[in-house]
């Protein structure tokens, strides 16, 4: 039973590039109001952003993303569809015949993904925050005098991606490159259920039974629909992800995930654990557009197929 298939890692490699092109000027303004201060909503922080930095500070540390993400995005659609296929294919008793599809193994498919994320996806992410982070002024009152010239220093702390992994790495350890993997791992696997299933069910539920496969106009809705889900279910353990990975380009705040509840929720009540929900919405939807439009359509030309196939 041949269930492997190379062209969905480099599908989802070129999807992952498209999606990081389309949606990393919002994810920037969504790092900032989860993690950063004096940013009042998204409209204030998009002003607040474009006033100080100037466009480009919109695609603050965007080459490691756009080089990594698209291999982790790679390896993510990857296994999740050769895992899927390969459950539908085990559950198929005549080996000639087209493997269904089960909300139970999308399901399992997904938690798969979520997983696999998490060890990829873990450390680029790490670094995308730090260096999308590193110009945000700090305002505790428990910072020293040091410590607060430091952080408002006209310097920043990393000079770029490399550098700021060898600093991380340097003072932290390797296990540095995974802070914040409890949130993630507790953000991804229902956040990739909730992304892979509602696309499948909502791209075979807008297609007519007459036709072979999704067009892409419904690859481009169901993909976008199934992101916006996505992000926004995962908003509160996303914030919770962010301030970690944040925390420790000047100071080290929070103890683990528990402690960065407790403390977020006491400083700033539950409404804190929505920050950044619309942005996360909004950006889901054009970032999934474009990733299950880019996923398809090479998978399309590469398998030489006349209809788009979901995954």
């Amino acid at each position: 039973m041949s269930s492997f298939q190379l062209e969905d890692f480099v599908a989802g490699w070129i999807g992952g590039a498209a999606s990081v092109i389309v949606g990393y000027p919002l994810d920037t303004v969504k790092t900032r109001l989860q993690a950063g201060v004096g940013f009042g909503n998204t409209l204030s922080c998009i002003r607040m952003v474009y006033r100080r930095e100037s466009v480009f500070g919109f695609f603050k540390g965007m080459s490691f993303p756009l080089a990594s993400i698209a291999v982790y995005n790679s390896v993510v659609f990857g296994v999740f569809s050769n895992t899927q296929r390969f459950l539908s294919q085990h559950h198929c008793e005549e080996p000639e015949t087209s493997p269904g599809r089960s909300l139970s193994d999308l399901l399992l498919a997904s938690m798969v993904a979520g997983v696999v994320s998490v060890g990829l996806g873990g450390p680029v992410d790490l670094i995308k925050i730090r260096l999308q982070m590193q110009t945000q002024p700090f305002q505790e009152a428990s910072l020293s005098l040091k410590s607060r010239a430091m952080a408002l220093g006209e310097q920043p702390a990393y000079q770029g991606p490399v550098h700021c992994i060898t600093t991380i790495v340097r003072t932290e350890g390797l296990v540095g490159l995974y802070r914040g993997a409890s949130a993630m791992l507790l953000r991804d696997i229902p956040g990739y259920c909730l992304y892979f299933i509602p696309y499948v069910l909502l791209s075979e539920w807008i297609t007519p039974e007459a036709c072979v496969g999704p067009s892409p106009c419904a690859v481009w809705l169901a993909g976008g629909m199934a992101g916006a889900i996505s992000w926004g279910t995962a908003t509160p353990m996303d914030v919770v992800k962010s301030r970690l990975q944040a925390d420790g380009v000047y100071l080290n705040k929070y103890r683990g995930v528990l402690d960065c509840i407790s403390q977020s929720y006491q400083q700033e009540g539950l409404k804190v654990f929505f920050r950044g929900i619309t942005v996360n919405a909004v950006r889901g939807f054009p970032m999934s557009a474009a990733m299950f439009l880019g996923y398809e359509l090479s998978l399309q030309a590469l398998r030489g197929d006349h209809a788009v196939t979901s995954p």
